[in-house]
C-alpha cells in the first residue's frame, strides 16, 4: 500500500528551505540496513540540491507515482554528476529515502509498510519503538532532529484539517488509511515532540479470525452474532489496546446490509462493509476557539438522520446521556465502546460521564436508564503475553433498589502461564441462561441451550 501523503508545495518549501532542515540519518531495522557516514553525508547534500532543483509546487499536481518517478529521475541525474563509489543498492536506498522525505512520512514509511507493526511510538529523536505481536521493540530508526519530527507531524495533522502549535500543543488525527494518530509537542512534551500511531489493520479481522486466534470460542461468537442481529444494545469495555475497536468492527459486520448505520467517532477508524453507512467525525475548535463539533453534537444530530443503528466509536463524555436516551427511544441495536477495567466499572464510568453533560440526574433514575438501555457488556483484556481476549460476557438484568444487577454468562478462567510466557486458561459458561434468550428465540436466532451448560471442556 502506498502510504505517501500528497505534497503541498508551499508548505514543503517553507519546511525544508525556511527552517534549514536536512534529511535525517536512516537508522533502519533489519529490512533496510544502515547508511555509512559517507553515504549519509552525500544523502544530505543530495537532498539540499534536490530541493533547489525541483519545482515542488508542481509535484502537488502529479499523482504520487508520477511524483516519485520525477524525484528518482532528478536524483539519478544529480548522482551522475558526482564520482562517488556507491553501488546500485545504496543509490536506490538513498533515492527511496528522499522520496519518503519529500512525499511521505520520512522514517515512518518503512514501519507503515510493515504489516506486523501495530503501534509506532516516537519519543523525540530517540530510537523509534514499535509493537509487534503485543510486545514492544526498539528499532534503529529515528528522526534526525525535533524540527524534522515537527515537520512530519504537521504534514500528518494538516492533511485532515487539524493543527498543532504552541497554542494547541496536543492533537488527535488520523492517517489516510485510518490509522489513529496522537501528537504532543513542547511546551507540554518536555523531551521533544511525541508521536503515537495506532496502526490501521490493512487486513480487517473477521469473527472467524478472532476465533482462530483464541480471542473467543465459536459458541460465544454465534451468540454475539444473534445478539447484534436481534438488535440488542452492546457495550464493549476494556483497557487501552485491548481490542475494543476490533471487536466493534466484528460486531458491526453482523448488522444486516439493508439497514442505515450512522457512525460517530473522534477519528474515523471503523471499517464497516455495509452499503448504507454515514460516517461522522468530530471537529476541534479553530484558532479563535470556535467551530468545535463534539461527539455529543453529532449524537444529537444523528437522531435526525433516520438511523437504523447508531455506532459510537468510544463514549468518553457528555454524549453518554444522549446515547442512553437514543437507546431508550427506539434506536435498538446500538454499539459503543468504553475504557474500563470491568463490566461494573464500565457502568460506573457511564454514570460519571452523564454528570459531565451538566444535567444533574439523581442516581436511581440514572441507573434505571442505564439498566434499560444496555443489554450486554463485553469485557476485553490485553494480557501479558500480548494476546487480546474476551474475558467476560455479562447481561444487565435490571435494577434492584439503587443497584444495577448483572449476570455473567461466560468467563475466561485463567489457569496460569506456561514456560513460553503464554497465558493459559479456559473460556467457560457459568450455567446462567440470559434473560435475552427468549428475545432471541422469538426471532428464531437462539442457539442451543447446551452452550450455557457448565463443563464445556472443549472450550480451551
Amino acid at each position: 500500500m502506498n502510504w505517501g501523503q500528497k505534497l503541498n508545495g508551499t508548505e514543503t518549501k517553507d519546511a525544508v528551505r525556511g527552517t534549514g532542515w536536512t534529511a535525517p540519518a536512516l537508522r533502519n531495522g533489519d529490512d533496510h540496513g544502515n547508511l555509512s557516514e559517507e553515504e549519509q553525508s552525500f544523502k544530505e547534500t543530495l537532498f539540499s540540491r534536490l530541493v533547489k532543483t525541483l519545482d515542488l509546487s508542481l509535484l502537488s499536481s502529479l499523482s504520487d507515482k508520477e511524483a516519485r518517478v520525477q524525484i528518482q529521475q532528478v536524483c539519478e541525474a544529480l548522482m551522475r554528476e558526482e564520482a562517488l563509489p556507491f553501488n546500485t543498492s545504496v543509490r536506490q536506498r538513498i533515492i527511496a529515502d528522499l522520496q519518503n522525505e519529500v512525499l511521505g512520512l520520512g522514517p515512518l514509511e518503512a514501519l507503515l509498510s510493515d504489516n506486523t507493526v501495530s503501534d509506532i511510538l516516537v519519543n523525540g529523536t530517540a530510537p523509534i519503538f514499535v509493537e509487534r505481536h503485543g510486545k514492544l521493540e526498539q528499532t534503529r530508526l529515528r528522526f534526525s532532529s525535533d524540527r524534522h519530527l515537527l515537520t512530519i507531524i504537521d504534514r500528518i495533522v494538516s492533511g485532515v484539517g487539524r493543527r498543532i502549535d504552541e497554542s494547541s500543543p496536543m492533537v488527535d488525527a488520523r492517517l489516510k488509511d485510518g490509522s489513529r494518530v496522537n501528537a504532543v509537542i513542547p511546551p507540554l512534551a518536555i523531551d521533544g515532540p511525541m508521536l503515537s500511531i495506532r496502526r490501521f489493520s490493512v487486513d480487517k479481522l473477521t469473527a472467524e479470525n478472532l476465533v482462530e486466534l483464541g480471542a473467543m470460542p465459536p459458541e460465544v461468537c454465534r451468540l454475539l452474532e444473534a445478539a447484534v442481529k436481534s438488535r440488542l444494545n452492546v457495550l464493549v469495555s476494556g483497557g487501552t489496546g485491548s481490542g475494543k475497536t476490533t471487536m466493534l468492527n466484528v460486531l458491526s459486520s453482523f448488522i444486516p446490509h439493508n439497514e442505515r448505520i450512522v457512525t460517530i467517532e473522534d477519528s474515523a477508524e471503523l471499517q464497516l462493509q455495509q452499503p448504507h453507512v454515514v460516517r461522522l467525525e468530530t471537529r476541534p475548535p479553530n484558532i479563535e476557539g470556535r467551530g468545535e463539533v463534539s461527539q455529543r453534537d453529532l449524537v444529537r444530530n444523528s437522531l435526525r438522520m433516520r438511523p437504523d443503528r447508531i455506532i459510537i466509536g468510544e463514549v468518553r463524555g457528555g454524549e453518554a446521556l444522549d446515547m442512553l436516551q437514543a437507546m431508550n427511544t427506539g434506536h435498538d441495536g446500538s454499539l459503543t465502546t468504553i475504557h474500563a477495567n470491568s463490566p461494573r466499572d464500565a457502568l460506573t464510568r457511564i454514570e460519571s460521564m452523564v454528570a459531565m453533560s451538566g444535567i444533574n440526574l439523581p442516581a436511581k433514575p440514572l441507573r434505571a436508564q442505564v439498566a434499560s438501555a444496555i443489554d450486554v457488556v463485553l469485557q476485553l483484556e490485553r494480557q501479558e503475553d500480548g494476546k487480546r481476549r474476551l474475558v467476560s460476557v455479562q447481561e444487565i438484568n435490571g435494577q434492584e433498589g439503587d443497584i444495577i444487577t448483572m449476570s455473567e454468562i461466560f468467563q475466561f478462567r485463567r489457569e496460569g502461564v506456561d514456560e513460553e510466557g503464554n497465558v493459559t486458561g479456559r473460556f467457560l459458561p457459568t450455567g446462567v441462561v440470559p434473560h435475552f434468550y427468549e428475545h432471541l428465540r422469538r426471532r428464531n436466532m437462539a442457539p442451543g441451550l447446551e452452550i450455557f451448560q457448565q463443563g464445556q471442556e472443549q472450550w480451551r
